[in-house]
Parts: C-alpha cells; structure tokens; sequence
C-alpha cells in the first residue's frame, strides 16, 4: 500500500499548551527516541520571543543538543525575521511559516493582517537565501475559524499561490480548531492536487471534534501522504475557544498500519514513548492507543 510520511509536532505545538516547564535535557531525549522510532520529520521547537511560549525558552539549546538522525527532517515554526535568523544559526533542515486563511484569527495569533503577514514573510526568505533550509508554508484555520465560520475555497487557493511565489517549497494545510468535515477534506485536497500536481502538502488535524482520524482517510483518498499529529494527542491553539490537541501520533499509525498502510515508525516503540511522555508531564494524554492497547492485544478467557 501507499506510503505514508508522519511528521511529529508534540515538542513545539504539543508543548506551546504546557503550564509546566518540560525540561531541555528531556526533549533531547524525547526527540531523539521519536528519531530512532521512524518518524519522518519533527518539528522540533519555534523561535518564538520566550514571553509568548516560555516553554519553548530553550529552542537553540534543544536544537543543538537533538541527534540529526539521516532521513528525519527537522524544522522549527518562526514568527519573523529575527527567527529565521535564529534558525540559520541552529542550521534547521526547514523552517515553518504559518499565516491564517481567516483574518480575524491572524489578527489575534500575530497581531497582522494576512498581507502584513506576508510582507514579513519576503524579508524571512531574503534571509534565509543561500542558507538551503526550505520553507514550508502552513495555511492555519484552511477549514473553518471560530469567529468567521467556513473558510471560501478560492481564498485558500490564493494563499498557496502567494506562498510558492514567496518560495515555500512544500504547503500544510491547518484545521486549527477542529472543524473540518471528511468531505470537506476531500474536496479541497483534491482541488489543490489537481492545481499543483506533485506538491508537497501535508494535513494538520485537530480532533476537537472527533473527525480527525476520518479527516486523515479523506485526505489519503485525496492523494495526501503527509500528516503532522502530536505523541498523546498533546496540543491545541490558545485562540480558538474550546480548542483540544492535535491528532494523537500512536493512533494514527496504529489506524494505518493494521489498514495496511506503509509507514516507517514502529508503533510499539511509539506507544511505549507516549507512556513515558504522560509520566514527564504528570497527567493523562488524550490518546486512545495508550488507554486501551492494540487491536491485537488479546485477553485471557480464564475466570479465576
């Protein structure tokens, strides 16, 4: 069966949402046993200012003690010119620029109109010119905001053109607050494969509402083979109100491979990665994997 690229995000968006501190030496290590588990790309940290994520206060020091594992790519979320300067520095593979499909929402993530956004954007990729770390241009709220509602298809459009004009190399599209439907998925990933055949899109689901898994199926039936999901389902965005985590890492690949997909990380290993991470953070993860074993986890007959 097709092959399917997961990309984990629990250590930057996964991790955004903490109250607590999770130490640097144990996003080291988190990192490198995800790396060593076959997960295709981490996003390791964002370059954010340390007053908006304190958690992620140790960014350069996370990247510079991560093993580089060859295959995994490993990219950071920045906000600006001063992150990608930073980013060059931490000499990342990638990095992730994210703008709203939904006004209202960009207003209230980075203080910007979506044009505003963009202009920053061009000054990013001056600076990252020459570096050879790629962009990857993430469009947040693609399905639906909130305050606006459902977001129009040709507005989508649009901001991947002005992003591959910009010289993003590869596009995510964002349910950020969880509303989007299976046949909506459908639809717009099969309009925007057909527009740029060959482009590199990934989906980034939310299970706010539980359709993120099914989301995923309609995205592979689509053409989508790339997916970010968060290890325990950790996550959420702190300007969608009710908003839960990301789609849980261990389910996913667990769906996909007793479907008989072809996925390089070994569920296993991710499962028992996802116990410790719940022991670090001293509280239950959203997962289902986790709570109730794998489908072939079988139980004993025996009344005594």
């Amino acid at each position: 069966m097709e092959r399917i690229y997961i990309q984990e995000v629990v250590t930057r968006d996964g991790f955004q949402m903490e109250d607590q501190f999770v130490p640097t030496e144990r996003k080291i290590a988190l990192i490198d046993r995800l790396s060593h588990a076959g997960v295709d790309k981490v996003e390791v940290t964002s370059f954010v200012s340390p007053k908006a994520v304190p958690n992620l206060r140790d960014a350069e020091e996370v990247m510079a003690g991560i093993e580089r594992k060859p295959g995994v790519t490993y990219t950071a979320l920045i906000p600006n010119v001063k992150g990608a300067e930073r980013a060059a520095v931490c000499q990342a593979d990638e990095v992730n620029l994210v703008v709203s499909v939904s006004e209202t929402h960009n207003l209230k993530n980075v203080r910007r109109t979506v044009d505003e956004s963009f202009s920053n954007f061009y000054d990013v990729a001056d600076v990252l010119s020459g570096t050879g770390i790629q962009m990857n241009g993430t469009l947040a709220t693609t399905f639906g905001c909130p305050f606006e509602g459902r977001m129009d298809e040709n507005r989508v459009m649009g901001l991947i053109n002005q992003y591959l004009a910009l010289g993003a190399e590869s596009i995510t599209l964002a349910d950020t607050t969880g509303m989007a439907t299976p046949k909506q998925v459908y639809q717009l990933c099969e309009k925007v494969l057909d527009h740029w055949p060959g482009l590199p899109v990934t989906l980034h689901f939310h299970n706010t509402r539980g359709m993120g898994l099914a989301n995923v199926m309609e995205g592979i039936r689509a053409g989508v083979t790339r997916f970010d999901a968060s290890l325990g389902g950790l996550g959420g965005c702190p300007f969608a109100p009710g908003a839960t985590g990301n789609i849980c890492t261990e389910d996913l690949v667990h769906m996909l491979a007793f479907m008989g997909y072809d996925v390089n990380v070994n569920l296993d290993q991710l499962i028992e990665i996802s116990k410790g991470l719940g022991k670090t953070l001293n509280h239950e993860l959203p997962g289902q994997i986790i709570k109730a074993g794998k489908i072939t986890d079988l139980h004993s007959t025996s009344y005594s």
